[in-house]
């Protein structure tokens, strides 16, 4: 009898650990092709991300070899590279995991037709969520459009067995594995780096302070999150994994990993979500100023909590939770710029840029998503007050206000004319309508 030959088509999952299209494809066949198609519809979307990627496809690489197998490189269309690939070494079929936007819709579609046509054995799994999208379901409805019902359900749910790491990877003799790409250079210059192994050293460094997450998560200055966010939007690590080794239902820190699949639940039965307002009768009179939209982007507002989030995102392709919601708040709520705007320029240098969390969070914030107070606002110097307290955050990022002392950071419209001459940085902008109050 002749071997038996599967190709493993690896997408927004890095790993090998956790990883239930590898796993079960590894014990049921002979022979598994690891693949993974550069699609250039994608490549210029993020230089950050393009970097972090190719990161994580070397260290998807070393690892793959370490198992005895290889990652197979191909550059062109994934559906036409996959089954061109399945022809040449003879596979039965096709495995991968199950996604959720219009982009992984599109290719299932396709890949569908495909292995049809070619009499391809086509599976999907599970490994994006804890989980799956369309698992959980109101009584009435296809998904739920409230976070609160959703999270009991989730945590009620029994969850799928964590998997281990293949012990044995076996390619097909004399199959070409391609080249690494050469690393390209990222916008951001104190990105992290990519890759499983990184992955989960974070984790096990993190793990200890989780008990102290719910107390300080909001502490901006303090820098007391995770920032496993980039590792689990590349599947680097597995968000079941991060779930066990938290280990604790009602930690708020799990809490954050069922929001990331309630969002994906949305997006599997809203894929207009990055475009569209998700909310039933969403009133939209955005305004359309690329002055402002630039100065936002640069972090040049003259408010300074919103322009040390918007210079910690150039600089790390990372953004603090908090100053997530304070960067979109004042775009949405304050200078009522469009939130697709504000999410395309996240998406350009978000290492997390994610088409479900990141859409969803910015509808959420925007008032025409999720929210069940659509109309709820954000007070900038309020929220800089409560979780930067003493400018630690503003200092570091704004460093023309590093002369200032402690709370008065957040105002310097505030200070004495003569200090706010000595200072090399702008007024803040001017909204539209009636000026808020805690500008005046």
């Amino acid at each position: 009898m002749s071997d038996r030959t599967a190709v493993v088509l690896f997408t927004r999952d890095l790993r090998v650990h956790d990883h239930p299209a590898l796993a079960t494809s590894c014990a049921a066949f002979d022979r598994v092709v690891p693949l993974y198609v550069l699609d250039p519809a994608l490549a210029e979307l993020s230089p950050n991300r393009t970097r972090f990627l190719h990161q994580s496809l070397a260290a998807l690489r070393e690892a793959l070899r370490g198992l005895g197998g290889d990652l197979v490189l191909r550059h062109g269309d994934p559906v036409a590279e996959t089954i061109r690939l399945a022809g040449e070494v003879g596979a039965e079929g096709v495995a991968l995991s199950a996604d959720v936007s219009r982009y992984a819709a599109r290719r299932a579609r396709r890949l569908g037709v495909e292995c049809d046509r070619h009499r391809l054995r086509l599976r999907f799994f599970p490994g994006l969520t804890v989980v799956e999208p369309g698992e959980l379901t109101p009584a009435s409805g296809d998904h739920y459009r409230v976070f609160s019902p959703y999270h009991r359900a989730w945590s009620a749910r029994r969850w799928r067995a964590e998997l281990s790491a293949p012990t044995t990877v076996t390619l097909p003799a004399g199959v070409p594995v391609g080249r690494l790409p050469a690393l390209p250079p990222g916008e951001s210059p104190d990105a992290v780096a990519g890759g499983e192994d990184e992955a989960r050293r974070r984790l096990a460094r993190w793990r200890p302070d989780v008990a102290r997450y719910g107390d300080r998560h909001d502490d901006m200055a303090g820098d007391a999150t995770s920032r496993l966010s980039p590792y689990l939007r590349f599947g680097c690590l597995s968000p079941l994994t991060v779930a066990n080794a938290i280990d604790d239902r009602e930690s708020p820190f799990v809490r954050q990993l069922c929001w990331r699949d309630f969002y994906h639940q949305v997006t599997a039965a809203f894929p207009d979500l990055p475009r569209k307002a998700y909310r039933r009768r969403a009133t939209e009179h955005w305004r359309y100023d690329e002055q402002a939209l630039t100065a936002w982007a640069e972090g040049r507002t003259g408010l300074p909590v919103v322009d040390a989030g918007m210079r910690q995102l150039r600089a790390q392709g990372w953004l603090h939770n908090r100053a997530r919601l304070i960067t979109a708040g004042y775009l949405t709520k304050t200078l009522g710029l469009d939130w697709r705007d504000g999410l395309a320029v996240y998406f350009r240098w978000l290492l997390d840029g994610d088409i479900a969390d990141n859409s969803g969070n910015w509808q959420w914030v925007a008032g025409t998503g999720n929210d069940t107070r659509p109309y709820r606002g954000f007070n900038p110097v309020r929220q800089a007050e409560r979780y930067d307290p003493d400018g630690a955050y503003v200092r570091r990022w704004v460093p023309e206000l590093a002369s200032v002392a402690g709370g008065a950071v957040h105002q310097p419209w505030r200070l004495p004319e003569a200090l706010r001459r000595t200072l090399d940085y702008p007024p803040p902008l001017e909204p539209p309508g009636d000026t808020p109050v805690w500008l005046r």
